[in-house]
């Protein structure tokens, strides 16, 4: 169906963290959301969340992210290949949060 917004959460390969594909906004948020409570625990010490495939994020979906790694108890999650919007939203609510690593486009 054309328009049809649409986020698919799969577990990376060989390491600890979620490959997503698609949209993260109000639509697909419900699933953003359990993605990363399941991210969160399996949490160990370093998890990542690969987001070459994802065209846009909103701020409620950085948000999301941002609290989930805010809240582990120990460690950082490591953002590979994030919209152009995801680091600039983190810099801007959550200036030098050492949790989220950001590893660029």
């Amino acid at each position: 169906m054309p328009g049809r917004v649409a986020l698919e959460v799969s577990p990376l390969p060989g390491r600890p963290g979620i490959h997503a594909r698609g949209e993260i906004c109000a639509v697909t948020r419900p699933s953003w959301e359990e993605a990363l409570s399941e991210l969160a625990r399996r949490h160990e010490d370093v998890s990542y969340v690969e987001l070459s495939n994802v065209a846009f994020v909103d701020v409620a979906g950085v948000t999301a992210l941002a609290v989930t790694a805010l809240s582990l108890p120990d460690g950082r999650v490591v953002v590979e290949h994030p919209p152009p919007q995801l680091p600039r939203v983190l810099k801007m609510f959550w200036p030098g949060q050492r949790r989220i690593e950001v590893a660029p486009r």
